[in-house]
């Protein structure tokens, strides 16, 4: 049986890849990230920041998005994968997934590493450095969720986590390798990214059929709803890199506030929540989790419900 990661030691970009670095381009008129890609730059309260400042914002936005890569993949990501690969997830896995779990965790590390890289190679060449965001908060706050939705099984709360996560097939990723506006580094950076998750995507998908099929029916229902909000606490922005970035910009406490709540807050949050994991829904749908008792009211309550394919 084919799987996601037959041709791996040809494919991955761990294996195979080439250091990508950072060449000035802005004189071209090339950015560092699309604009309509960062929420707030179109807020009225930005309107009057210099073509100087709103650049420094679409740096640091690159920034947040090249070291939530490096927090996420070896914090969340590779602890799970650890724990398949070894297996210590309490499952009974067949020795492919075991082995695949390996490869993923080759694979995060190299996206962790190579994100760090660029984002230090990008504030040495432009002067614009790299705040000190240490994603603690968002990471903490996704254990105390895991806890509290499924205290009587708090192994499982990992796995899932690490199943949201891989199987996003988020805007960014998608749409900055084909934007000839964004330098040419970034665009490459993340079209490597890109082919690395789509395997992983395949895996923990597969992944997680295993996982469901295996579990104990009495626990199905308690899991199929603790999934919904599960899966908003994984896409809640963190918003704390946001507001810092704004204050370095001249904003003060207030409008940095307000633009964050009003960017990042109520039906903004949710429309950009229920977009980001149509595919993980997708899955979880696949493996029967809506059949569950109680899951459709769960989905439905976080308007999360899949959407019909065009």
């Amino acid at each position: 049986m084919s799987g996601p990661f037959d041709q791996w030691y040809e494919a991955a970009g761990v294996r195979g890849g080439v250091r990508r670095m950072f060449t000035e381009e802005s004189e071209d008129g090339k950015v560092f990230y699309p604009e309509s890609l960062v929420p707030y730059l179109a807020h009225e309260a930005l309107a009057g920041l210099s073509p100087r400042t709103r650049r420094e914002l679409t740096i640091r936005h690159l920034y947040q998005f090249l070291l939530s890569t490096t927090h996420l993949e070896t914090r969340i990501v590779n602890t799970t994968a650890e724990l398949i690969a070894n297996d210590r997830a309490g499952l009974h896995l067949p020795m492919r997934l075991r082995l695949d779990a390996f490869r993923v965790y080759c694979d995060e590390g190299y996206h962790a590493l190579y994100s760090l890289d660029l984002a230090d190679q990008i504030a040495a060449g432009t002067g614009v450095a790299i705040p000190p965001w240490d994603y603690g908060g968002f990471v903490d706050r996704l254990e105390r969720t895991g806890r509290d939705l499924l205290p009587d099984t708090p192994k499982l709360v990992p796995l899932l986590q690490a199943v949201v996560f891989e199987t996003l097939i988020t805007a960014v990723l998608n749409e900055i390798p084909n934007d000839r506006t964004v330098v040419t580094v970034v665009r490459d950076l993340t079209r490597d990214h890109a082919k690395d998750e789509g395997r992983h995507h395949r895996f923990f998908a597969a992944f997680f059929a295993e996982l469901w099929a295996g579990l104990d029916p009495a626990l199905r229902g308690p899991v199929a709803r603790a999934l919904p909000p599960l899966i908003h606490a994984c896409l809640t922005w963190d918003v704390e890199p946001v507001r810092s970035s704004l204050l370095l910009a001249g904003l003060d406490a207030d409008a940095a506030g307000q633009v964050v709540a009003d960017c990042y807050g109520g039906d903004a949050g949710a429309a950009r929540i229920a977009d980001t994991c149509q595919a993980t829904v997708r899955a979880f749908q696949s493996a029967g989790v809506l059949e569950a008792p109680g899951a459709l009211e769960a989905f439905a309550t976080h308007q999360l419900l899949p959407t019909r394919r065009p």
